[in-house]
C-alpha cells in the first residue's frame, strides 16, 4: 500500500498522509485526497478521505487533518472542487465534512457496494474553491 501511496503522490502531486499523535509518535491512520475507482456523474473528481484506528476517534484528528488537506487542495494545488462521501450510517465521517465546511450535495448508490448491503447508500458532499477557510477549526 505504501508502495502505490508514493506512485500516486509522484503522479498527482497530493495523495493520503499518516497521521500520528505528536505526543506519542504513534501511528493513527491516514488523512488525505485521491481519485475513486468508479464512475459515477461527479467522476473523475478528487476526494478527500480519512481512516483512523477507533481509538484515536474523538479527539479531531481527522477534523484537523482533512481541514487541512482541503485547504491544501483548494488554495495550494488550485483544484475547482473537491468531493467527500460516506456510508449513510457513518455519521462521524459525515459530522467531520460538514465541520471542515463542506456542502452536502445528496446521496447515491455506491456502485462498488452490493445492492441490499446496508452500506450501500452514501451521502455525497464537496468543496469548492473559494470556500472559506477562515471559521475552520484547524
Amino acid at each position: 500500500m505504501v508502495e502505490k501511496i508514493g506512485e500516486f503522490f509522484g503522479e498527482n502531486g497530493f495523495g493520503l498522509y499518516a497521521v500520528d499523535v505528536m505526543a506519542s509518535d504513534e501511528f493513527i491512520g491516514y488523512v488525505g485526497m485521491t481519485r475513486p475507482s468508479f464512475e459515477a456523474w461527479f467522476t473523475p473528481c478528487v476526494e478527500i478521505g480519512w481512516r483512523l484506528r477507533r481509538e484515536a476517534w474523538g479527539f479531531g484528528y481527522a477534523t484537523e487533518a482533512a481541514a487541512e488537506c482541503l485547504r491544501f487542495g483548494l488554495e495550494d494545488l488550485r483544484l475547482p472542487r473537491i468531493y467527500s462521501f460516506t456510508a449513510v450510517p457513518n455519521k462521524p465521517s459525515e459530522r467531520v465534512m460538514q465541520k471542515i465546511g463542506m456542502r452536502f450535495v445528496e446521496e447515491f448508490e455506491h456502485p462498488k457496494i452490493e445492492e441490499g448491503n446496508w452500506l450501500r447508500r452514501h451521502v455525497l458532499y464537496e468543496a469548492e474553491r473559494g470556500t472559506e477557510f477562515a471559521s475552520l477549526p484547524v
